[in-house]
């Protein structure tokens, strides 16, 4: 076990790496971030020492050098924006995106399970059909157009829910909504594909030949073993609102890493975009480990 989680510590620590050094060299390319943060009729000796107090006089190649000598420190620097530590910027607005993903994926994988059993059990039939057509449509459907909508019925036209911004529990409805619907639609396929399995195994027949309910058959027995599929799925598609969090957060002005992620690139404020990108990959490779240890809890078979 602790060779595994070695290896994958080491694997995952040159990944980032990598990312963070294509991001450093991608930010240089958005310009100069004098043009945003001073003004227009700045003199070139204001632009000069704007340089200089935020290490951008010297070369690319002394720049990075700089980055990873501070990168070994976890220190990003400063930013530009808001004149504090760029790091705990991005770690003040991560829990923003954390609870928005965490409540929305749990309550996905638990309707998906909940359905997605049900649709098993009497496949073909009325339910099942209805169940498959809803979770298709909401696994189809793009986020920013439902959220473009979900504003105009619910906000614009009946008024009953806030655009924007963050509050009471009425400002999280729409955006869990959202970020619902694909992981939904999914899991509720993945969920009644597994399902559809597991019930026509032979030990399912053991159980029906000994009278148990449909109930204990299909939740106490076929479940179970449908679980792993399920996990597979729902990890990677955690991982995935955690980075498609950025367009829910953008067009409901929720102030997640998402949201502060893309404020920070168009502002050219460098320090918080790194920052962003290292607290987002770390809890991605977090939530990785986690997922692999929960199959060795699942299925006694796994082990590493």
């Amino acid at each position: 076990m602790l060779n595994y989680l070695g290896r994958r510590v080491s694997y995952s620590a040159i990944s980032i790496l990598g990312l963070l050094t294509l991001v450093f060299f991608l930010t240089r390319l958005t310009g100069d971030p004098s043009a945003l943060y001073l003004p227009l009729d700045s003199t070139p000796e204001a632009r000069a020492a704007f340089a200089q107090l935020n290490g951008l006089d010297q070369p690319t190649y002394v720049q990075f050098w700089n980055f990873l000598t501070d990168l070994s420190r976890l220190d990003f620097g400063e930013s530009m924006r808001q004149n504090r530590s760029a790091m705990s910027v991005a770690l003040e607005a991560f829990p923003q995106t954390l609870k928005l993903a965490v409540v929305a994926m749990t309550l996905s994988t638990i309707l998906a399970i909940v359905i997605g059993s049900i649709a098993a059990a009497r496949p073909r039939g009325v339910f099942d059909r209805i169940a498959s057509f809803l979770s298709l449509a909401g696994a189809s459907a793009p986020d920013f157009w439902v959220a473009i909508v979900a504003i105009l019925v619910f906000s614009v036209g009946l008024g009953i829910l806030p655009t924007s911004g963050t509050g009471g529990w009425q400002y999280w409805i729409m955006p869990i909504f959202v970020l619902m619907l694909r992981p939904f639609g999914l899991l509720v396929q993945v969920v009644r594909g597994a399902m559809l399995s597991s019930l026509t195994s032979p030990y399912i027949k053991t159980a029906r030949a000994k009278g148990l309910s449909r109930h204990s058959i299909v939740f106490g027995h076929a479940l179970r073993n449908s679980l792993l599929p399920v996990i597979t799925v729902a990890g990677d598609l955690t991982t995935g609102l955690i980075n498609g969090a950025v367009i829910v957060e953008s067009v409901f002005g929720w102030p997640g890493i998402g949201k502060l992620m893309i404020d920070s690139i168009i502002q050219r404020d460098f320090a918080v975009v790194q920052s962003t990108i290292l607290v987002t990959a770390l809890a991605i490779f977090i939530l990785n480990i986690m997922i692999d240890l929960l199959y060795a809890v699942l299925d006694p078979r796994v082990r590493y």
